[in-house]
């Protein structure tokens, strides 16, 4: 035989041996080392980042908070956070360079935003224009509903319909005579703090109660943050001269919360809940409670204010939901943008898993629903959150 014949018949046995080795099913692997692994403890396996964007402490501690605590849970190599600016009414074109910023890395999957401030649906917008397949999540949404649910996948907001009702109910329960509205035209041409306005006003006639509208100076306006919270500290007291300790008060603004709170206890007066209602929105703060170490622990934080509010002589005058809603927000969108990076939702919207997403977070007890909006009917991407409350 030929030296060059034997070098084809080698060939054809290497080749014929290499194709045999090769079976159409996996090869079998004992040791699980090459499965598709679940994330076990908050950390996904598979190639993708969710961002998150929130406002400042100073804006809006609860959201920043929550998307730290996520950061912590899944790791930066996981989570990237980013905070649009205090004066967001004036620096749109800031926070859609934050969302774009978010957006250039292609290991960024999805963003939650919120709160969801006047300039999202540009930012939303100017990402699509790259990445048209970039999931967003929104919460406390600040722009039209129908604008928003138009441009994001899922949007929240806290039923602020439902609370034209339920707010001015629970300050009855506490012995309201009079309701103070403090607000500010920016947040009264908001469609849905409007709605909820005019609720409060017919509530409040039915309920035989006195309605009274003040109005405070825009934080996002010259006075800034500090003048706003001035005004509430000046003027809290001298309705409650006016109009008595059976007063209750409301503020549509995170930044006045805090003051708003602590001026409350100290004049025994009435305190139904927040803007965003939260055991942890304006409370710590307003009445010197030390979070450290129990940041995600919400019973502590309920039990600690209750305590605080019996030191002040004014239990069972003030309240809140018993679950921090934007932290929610934030923690549900996050777990839907995991649905849905690792494959378990049908499509971008998928309200069943979006709705275990919350329940999961904030339990049985929460109310969600579509919004109705009164030009262009239900609109279904776009959810109104209730949650029970909680007296302290």
């Amino acid at each position: 035989m030929s030296k060059k014949l034997v070098c084809l018949l080698l060939a054809f046995v290497m080749v014929f041996a290499l194709c045999a080795c090769r079976s159409t099913q996996p090869a079998e692997d004992p040791a699980g080392e090459n499965e598709t692994q679940t994330p076990v403890d908050g950390e996904a396996t598979a190639d993708y980042k969710i961002g998150i964007i929130t406002g400042t402490v100073s804006q809006g501690e609860e959201e920043y908070q929550a998307a730290q605590n996520m950061l912590k849970e899944f790791g930066s190599e996981k989570i990237v956070t980013a905070t649009y600016p205090d004066n967001f009414s004036t620096e749109t074109e800031a926070t859609i360079a934050q969302v774009v910023g978010l957006a250039a890395d292609p290991d960024v999957k999805a963003i939650v935003f919120v709160q969801a401030v006047p300039g999202a649906a540009a930012a939303i917008d100017k990402v699509r224009e790259t990445r048209p397949d970039m999931l967003f999540v929104c919460g406390v949404c600040a722009e039209d509903p129908a604008v928003i649910a138009s441009k994001a996948d899922i949007c929240m907001l806290a039923d602020e319909i439902s609370q034209g009702t339920a707010v001015i109910e629970q300050a009855k329960k506490q012995g309201a005579e009079t309701f103070v509205h403090i607000s500010f035209a920016r947040h009264l041409s908001y469609a849905t703090i409007a709605a909820r306005r005019e609720l409060f006003q017919k509530t409040c006639e039915e309920l035989g109660i006195e309605y009274v509208e003040a109005t405070a100076p825009d934080p996002t306006g010259d006075a800034g943050v500090s003048g706003a919270q001035q005004w509430i500290i000046e003027n809290v007291p001298e309705y409650v001269k006016q109009y008595g300790v059976n007063t209750a008060f409301f503020s549509t603004n995170c930044a006045m919360q805090e003051p708003l709170i602590r001026t409350v206890a100290e004049q025994k007066a009435i305190f139904p809940q927040q803007c965003c209602p939260s055991p942890y929105h304006g409370y710590p703060a307003a009445l010197g409670i030390d979070v450290s170490g129990h940041e995600g622990d919400v019973q502590y934080m309920l039990d600690a204010i209750t305590e605080k509010v019996a030191e002040y002589g004014n239990t069972g005058r003030m309240s809140t939901w018993g679950t921090p809603v934007n932290m929610l927000m934030v923690e549900a969108g996050v777990d839907y943008a995991i649905e849905f990076c690792e494959g378990r939702t049908n499509g971008a919207y998928d309200e069943e898993v979006f709705f275990n997403c919350v329940r999961n977070v904030g339990g049985e007890g929460v109310q969600i629903q579509a919004y109705e909006d009164p030009s262009v009917g239900t609109v279904e991407n776009f959810y109104m959150i209730l949650c029970p409350f909680y007296d302290f």
